[in-house]
């Protein structure tokens, strides 16, 4: 293989080696699915209570904010010590990065819905629950979803790091490609499919964000 240009490596590699790509690629994007939704579970009814509470909204979003300075590398060992080696590892810490979209972006949706359709919900006779399930969230939607969109991108990223905790993905081809010589092909079929990943996860949840800001007006 080294007589061929890193290109033609690069196609030989994936035709040899097409189920272990795939495989690995479902890995990694199941890897961020889950703590994505892990961090939406949680992070959107954390929003809703600083919304309501505004006085805690400093603290919880500063918390937050504290966790984003941690590099990444570094935060996956902090949690491997705890957890050990493999895919907890990784869910956990991509959970605690994509909580500040989250949650920052459910806290501005739920600010931004005008007070008067609001004092209107109330004028109806509807309760607090009411007004949340069938007023407020809906029309926060949009917004709630642009950070589960940026969320799920960086939580790409983080995953591709986690093969150093033995969590595999995407991540572990691309170091089997630093490690080889000349595996400049091995790395481009590790991180083409990472990129690309990224690129149409972004693209999907747009699509869907703009729907919704569609029907919001």
């Amino acid at each position: 293989m080294s007589s061929l240009s890193t290109w033609a490596q690069f196609w030989y590699y994936l035709d040899h080696n097409g189920s272990y790509v795939l495989s690995q690629f479902t890995r990694h994007f199941l890897i961020s699915i889950y703590g994505v939704l892990i961090a939406a579970i949680i992070g959107i009814p954390v929003g809703i209570l600083i919304a309501r509470h505004k006085h805690l909204s400093d603290t919880v979003i500063g918390l937050a904010n504290v966790i984003q300075t941690v590099p990444s590398l570094a935060m996956l060992s902090i949690i491997m010590l705890g957890l050990g080696l493999g895919v907890n590892t990784v869910i956990v810490t991509v959970f605690l990065y994509s909580l500040l979209p989250i949650i920052k972006n459910t806290y501005t949706g739920m600010e931004n819905v005008d007070k008067d359709i609001l004092d209107s919900g109330k004028g109806m006779g509807m309760t607090p629950f009411q007004i949340l399930y069938m007023v407020e969230l809906p029309l926060s939607l949009s917004v709630i979803m642009a950070g589960i969109r940026n969320a799920l991108v960086v939580a790409i990223g983080i995953t591709a790091i986690g093969s150093f905790v033995g969590a595999g993905g995407l991540g572990d081809i691309i170091i089997r490609g630093t490690n080889a010589t000349n595996g400049g092909a091995i790395i481009l079929a590790g991180a083409l499919p990472t990129a690309l990943m990224a690129i149409i996860s972004d693209l999907v949840l747009g699509f869907i964000q703009r729907r919704m800001e569609a029907k919001r007006a």
